[in-house]
């Protein structure tokens, strides 16, 4: 199998899985359509095995693409890794690839990211945003260079470096925040729970922590976005769960009001790497500068 394999089918494997589409992997390479048909054909004619599923909607992998897809990740990072340690680097150049949760990016790592490309402007930072689940899927299955999550994954495969606390809050309009402070918190089980859905970590929590308040959500409603999430509670929908920061002007003009929970969520924050990636000199420089700026 080595010797049939070329680094053009794993470059078309990875445009393809990225972009699910042969006519936009075709685009991001700079070939023609036929060309990415071609070459996944032979790798799957090598693999022996069938890579893609093809639907009229677009494409997604099979299992036996699910597991190739670990290899080939690993394949062009390894590749990138060798360019960069032949050229002895006297600065860093590259891609390196992270992943983080949209309300963290926003309220926490911007200003790094202004600071690094500034200083590092031959680097490629792709920066993604994901639930927990996704961020931590995508630093095991080698797709990631790094990932930060809000908690410890405590998994064996798995380097954790934690660097900040973050409180979590429920959050109010003024006019159902007066209801609670009026009635008490169990006026809050006919209300609206708007958060970024089962699939983050701090809904989950969220929910733990309401239950044992006597409250039991009965209707949720999930939104992708920090920023629709803090119009729609300002506009009195319901109420929602947020990080504290990202509310602080909020709080302060009063178009948003903590809701009164005894119960402080709060999170460590933190960088995880697989323990089997083998760093670039550049992803090397990308970690020391990150934990350099949220330490000091």
């Amino acid at each position: 199998m080595i010797g049939s394999l070329e680094g053009r089918f794993f470059l078309a494997f990875i445009a393809l899985h990225e972009e699910k589409s042969f006519s936009r992997a075709a685009d991001r390479l700079g070939y023609v359509q036929s060309t990415v048909t071609t070459h996944i054909q032979q790798l799957e004619k090598i693999c022996g095995q069938k890579l893609f599923h093809r639907y009229p909607r677009g494409i997604e992998l099979t299992e036996a693409g699910k597991i190739f897809s670990k290899f080939a990740y690993q394949y062009v990072h390894l590749s990138q890794s060798l360019k960069e340690s032949m050229n002895e680097l006297n600065q860093p150049c590259g891609t390196i690839r992270i992943r983080t949760q949209e309300s963290f990016f926003l309220t926490r790592m911007l200003p790094f990211v202004q600071e690094y490309t500034r200083n590092s402007p031959s680097v490629n930072l792709r920066i993604e945003h994901g639930s927990y689940q996704d961020i931590l899927n995508g630093v095991l299955d080698y797709e990631l260079d790094f990932g930060i999550v809000p908690q410890n994954p405590n998994r064996h495969e798995i380097l954790f470096y934690p660097y900040m606390e973050e409180t979590i809050v429920f959050a109010a309009s003024e006019d159902i925040t007066q209801k609670v402070r009026n009635e008490g918190v169990q006026i809050l089980n006919d209300e609206l729970f708007i958060s970024n859905g089962t699939s983050c970590l701090y809904h989950t929590t969220a929910v733990d922590v309401l239950k044992d308040a006597g409250i039991i959500v009965k209707d949720a409603l999930e939104l992708p976005s920090l920023e629709m999430i803090k119009q729609y509670v300002s506009c009195g929908k319901g109420f929602a769960l947020l990080p504290e920061i990202a509310i602080n002007n909020e709080l302060k003009t009063g178009t948003l009001k903590l809701l009164p929970f005894n119960s402080k969520m709060i999170f460590s924050h933190g960088l995880i790497i697989h323990k089997n990636r083998e760093l670039s000199f550049t992803a090397k420089s990308f970690q020391s500068e990150l934990l350099r700026f949220f330490n000091k």
